[in-house]
Order: C-alpha cells, then structure tokens, then sequence
C-alpha cells in the first residue's frame, strides 16, 4: 500500500510525457473521393478556412459593461413575486 502514491505519480508523469505526441502538425488533407462539405444556405460559395476560425457575433457576443460610481435604487420588478 506504501507505494501506491508513487506508482500513482510515474503514471501520472508517463502520461504528461506522452500526452504531446498525440498531436499532429501534418496539413489536413482530404480523403481521396470524398465530396467537400456543400456551402451553408444562403450562401454564393464555400467559406475560406481563415472565415470559419473567425468567431461570429454569437459565439463572442461584445459585452457592455458599465462600472457603478455609486450605489443606486434598484428599480421595481414585476416579476419578483411572492411564493404561493
């Protein structure tokens, strides 16, 4: 049982050492006789890889943060009901 926690940590460290070999830096390719993915509807052509990893307005909405100088009333909510 004492060396449970060292077994532990070589499997830990084996797997953090083989981890970064399991990605590859190869150009994708297509597979020979495969047809290309159709355009989305709407529209005129297929999208530039360099357009489909620009993320869109819904995936990064932008943010609109305004800080608080100071405290202020919180306005009435109609929805802040009572339980039944």
């Amino acid at each position: 049982m004492v060396r449970l926690p060292h077994m532990l940590f070589a499997a830990a460290a084996a797997a953090l050492l083989v981890l970064p070999a399991c990605g590859s830096r190869q150009k994708l390719t297509a597979v020979e006789g495969m047809q290309p993915v159709p355009p989305a509807y709407g529209t005129s052509g297929a999208a530039a890889p360099d357009q489909l990893l620009e993320p869109s307005t819904q995936s990064r909405p932008e943010r609109n943060v305004e800080l608080r100088r100071k405290s202020e009333a919180r306005a009435d909510d109609p929805f802040d009901l009572p339980p039944e």
